[in-house]
């Protein structure tokens, strides 16, 4: 299990002040540019936001998302289109996530959770496996959630997993529940097999 630390009532420009310290280290520490994984959903653009606008060195990081819907980038459901608007005016390069690329090694791997337990789009259904030869999965969640009834595609754990550290926003104590009960072995959801797989260090803001 990886060294997992919690922090309670952050808000979003404290995260990002977090996340931009740990990207310029990172990059200080490569000498040249880094690779992350972001999250979609509605938690994390008020904190892509303050990244957006704060003097963080965009030109030297490649964003990939952790995983999107299969609609076109202009779509509404699309992480990727909102993803790209925001960051590619600062500089970033936003990678679509397609099942034919190689993701790379992440500076920091930031995900969400859902209430299921499932990060990325790898939900309970899908089984995650921990040793999935695929660094990438085109999947079906089961139930499709009604407000975004679309295929995914989605990074993989061994993906997610070849990252320096994990980040984690999880808001509602049900979410956090979830959380605390995977951290103590107590489940076997998505979010508790890929901390049983990390050994990096792990940041949780709730």
């Amino acid at each position: 299990m990886a060294d997992i630390t919690t922090q309670a009532g952050a808000d979003s420009a404290a995260i990002a002040d977090w996340i931009k310290a740990r990207l310029e280290a990172a990059m200080a520490e490569a000498g040249g540019p880094i690779a992350i994984t972001v999250p979609g959903g509605s938690t994390p653009f008020p904190i892509l936001e303050e990244l957006a606008r704060s003097d963080l060195d965009w030109t030297q990081i490649s964003v990939w998302p952790g995983d999107d819907r299969i609609v076109p980038e202009d779509h509404p459901a699309s992480n990727t289109g909102k993803i790209r608007s925001l960051l590619e005016p600062v500089g970033a390069q936003v990678v679509t996530l397609t099942e034919n690329v190689m993701p790379p090694h992440f500076a920091l791997a930031w995900l969400g959770m859902g209430a299921d337990g499932h990060i990325a789009s790898l939900f309970p259904n899908t089984d995650p496996d921990s040793d999935d030869p695929l660094m990438v999965r085109r999947l079906t969640p089961d139930p499709l959630p009604p407000e975004a009834p679309f295929d995914r595609i989605t990074l993989t754990i061994p993906a997610l997993i070849r990252s320096d550290s994990l980040l984690f926003v999880i808001r509602g104590d049900d979410k956090r529940a979830v959380f605390d009960a995977a951290v103590a072995g107590h489940h076997d959801l998505p979010i508790a097999r890929l901390l049983g797989t990390a050994k990096q260090p792990v940041h949780c803001f709730t």
